[in-house]
């Protein structure tokens, strides 16, 4: 069976298991294999998911039926997921996933930190497979489809942040970023706490220069990784990836969307900066010969799925110091058993 076959088999599987479990915390699964097949590493995905199965909760009941004349309502209530996740099967079935997602996208991205921002890394993962493959039907898209509604469930706004002094660059507006006050408790408590941000990049109003830089955020924040992680290896991982997700979908989106999509991408990274970085950075180690390929193998062999897919952000990065980022995340968590 070729790659696309052992994704689609694996996502199959997975979408009998709803996107979180324990009232939370967020299933990585789909994401996951989709981040190991991308990085050539199909023959292990079977046997990663059956060590992760023991985290997979069943797919939720639904509540009530999402329509056009009731989504507003039923936007942001993580009780409706399945019902969200329905609507978007039904609607990329009957409209194409390029025109659902076209539609939806700015609907969804002022929500982005909903889920701990996971909703929208898996459909970053979803949209990466499906520009690639070209297909709009089975798995791949049905995946699209569960991403979504996951992200309309966890639908989480966040206003009244201020503007704080920033700076140009994407590294030097990360490290411009106060941490909170008080670093403990949940993702939603913590991004209550945020109060203010750095402005970066807010006269930007080319879509090609809006991709540009958002390229230059996620080097910029999975560089960051490297010296930083050591505040909360596991959720700093989204102050990289959650941005890569968005850029990952920028070709798929109309272009007028590029910009805005750029400016929630840089929140959503600051505001994980400020929830979960140290306050001082330590030296990284050089990543020495490691081939991309024995990255990925070492991603797999340790199983964790934040490290596996900080691997793959690192890797599309894919210079020295990212390259060090996804050994860090290897050394510094915990591996699936």
């Amino acid at each position: 069976m070729d790659e696309t076959g052992v994704l689609d088999e694996a996502l199959e599987r997975l979408h009998g298991a709803g996107p979180e479990r324990m009232g939370r915390l967020t299933n990585h699964a789909p994401m996951a294999v989709e981040a190991l097949v991308a990085r050539g590493q199909a023959a292990g995905v079977h046997r990663w998911v059956g060590l992760y199965a023991g985290k997979l909760e069943e797919f939720p009941a639904g509540v009530e039926r999402v329509t056009d004349a009731n989504w507003v309502a039923a936007l942001g209530d993580s009780r409706r997921v399945a019902d969200w996740i329905g609507y978007f099967q039904g609607e990329v079935g009957e409209r194409g996933w390029r025109e659902v997602l076209a539609e939806w996208w700015p609907r969804l991205l002022p929500g982005v930190y909903g889920g701990s921002a996971h909703p929208v890394i898996r459909v970053g993962h979803a949209v990466r497979t499906l520009l690639v493959s070209g297909d709009g039907s089975g798995p791949r898209v049905n995946e699209l489809a569960h991403g979504l509604g996951y992200w309309a469930a966890r639908h989480r706004p966040v206003t009244g942040v201020a503007p704080l002094a920033g700076a140009d660059s994407a590294a030097d507006a990360l490290d411009a970023v106060s941490p909170i006050a008080v670093r403990d408790g949940s993702f939603p408590a913590r991004l209550d706490r945020v109060t203010g941000l750095p402005v970066w990049a807010a006269g930007v109003t080319d879509p090609d220069e809006a991709h540009r830089r958002l390229t230059e955020l996620v080097r910029a924040a999975t560089h960051r990784y490297a010296t930083h992680a050591h505040g909360d290896p596991t959720m700093l991982v989204h102050a990289a990836t959650a941005p890569n997700a968005v850029l990952r979908t920028l070709p798929a989106l109309p272009r007028d969307l590029w910009v805005p999509s750029m400016r929630a991408a840089w929140t959503a990274s600051a505001a994980v900066t400020a929830m979960y970085a140290p306050d001082e950075s330590v030296p990284y180690t050089p990543p020495g010969t490691v081939t991309p390929e024995e990255l990925s193998e070492r991603a797999l062999a340790h199983g964790d799925e934040h490290v596996i897919k900080l691997t793959d952000t690192a890797l599309d990065v894919g210079d020295e110091r990212a390259l060090a980022a996804a050994l860090r995340a290897i050394e510094l968590s915990d591996p699936l058993v």
